[in-house]
């Protein structure tokens, strides 16, 4: 897709930075399945992209980040069975009156872009310029920092809409900010603010509204002036993957594997050359092209 293509976001590359904005400012950014689509198409263009070092993604407008589902379906919302939109890969409803679980269109978008964040190969920073609620909170999990604007605020709010987490948030959530921090936040489905985010370890940093972009742009260029793409890129599924790994004999597999490719390749003698020689580095491997797949720890399972 072109930069110019997509129907709820904005796309930006400049400095080595993609910055998606969603944009729906009349409905405060909220979430369609077709701002997710935009997203996923998105997030394949920075992987692709080897001009492209990292991600930001953010809010248009000074109100909210994204205020979470659309709820322009009303009562019908989350009841994907009386949605059009939700049955792209037909009925998961059987002839005897059951549901076939394991359906397509049984899939929750949200998860189906935290999966794809999840899978990128560029770091990615959340700059969160207002509300974010529901899966405008969730949507950031899976970003490697979130840096908030001094206005804005969260909301796991998903039990007062009678529904649970989605987006993979109940494995996300956990893992950034503890079981009890987390089981807090959804079993009371309140909305706070940028301080309890920080303290409670959402959120790295806390800036005025006007300077939440040159610090995220900022932080995105602090962490890879000076760092191999592939290395960094290799480095994040590492990182991520290792979170549910059952022993640590499965990171030294894994580590194995990732620095014996790695140390015979150029970035690799690149590297040390330059330190040796007091000079930058100049390091050609691609992302797109050079980027090793260790099986089975970098698979994606099956939806099913």
């Amino acid at each position: 897709m072109a930069l110019t293509d997509f129907e709820t976001i904005r796309v930006d590359i400049s400095e080595g930075i993609l910055t998606i904005t969603l944009h729906r400012p009349d409905r405060m950014n909220a979430f369609t399945g077709q701002m997710m689509k935009d997203m996923v198409a998105a997030f394949d263009i920075a992987d692709a992209d080897d001009a492209v070092r990292a991600v930001i993604v953010t809010g248009s407008g000074d109100r909210a980040f994204c205020a979470g589902a659309d709820l322009g379906s009303g009562s019908a919302t989350f009841d994907y069975t009386k949605r059009p939109d939700r049955l792209e890969h037909g009925s998961p409803i059987q002839p005897d009156g059951s549901i076939d679980m394991s359906h397509p269109s049984v899939r929750d978008s949200g998860g189906r872009l935290t999966l794809r964040i999840f899978n990128c190969k560029k770091p990615v920073i959340g700059a969160i310029n207002g509300a974010a609620v529901g899966i405008g909170v969730t949507m950031q999990l899976p970003m490697d920092f979130r840096l908030a604007s001094e206005t804005a605020r969260f909301g796991f709010v998903f039990a007062r809409r009678g529904i649970v987490p989605e987006a993979a948030s109940s494995w996300f959530l956990p893992r950034l900010v503890g079981i009890s921090q987390a089981l807090d936040w959804c079993y009371s489905g309140r909305v706070f603010g940028a301080e309890e985010a920080k303290r409670g370890g959402l959120v790295r940093s806390i800036h005025a509204p006007e300077d939440l972009i040159p610090a995220a742009r900022a932080l995105a260029k602090e962490l890879t002036a000076d760092s191999a793409p592939v290395s960094i890129a290799l480095t994040r599924q590492m990182m991520w993957r290792m979170l549910g790994a059952s022993h640590p004999m499965e990171a030294h597999k894994l580590d194995s594997r990732a620095i014996w490719v790695r140390g015979q390749g150029g970035d690799a003698k690149e590297g040390v050359t330059s330190f040796l020689e007091k000079r930058p580095a100049q390091y050609t491997d691609s992302v797109a092209a050079d980027m090793p797949h260790f099986s089975p720890w970098m698979d994606e399972p099956d939806y099913q």
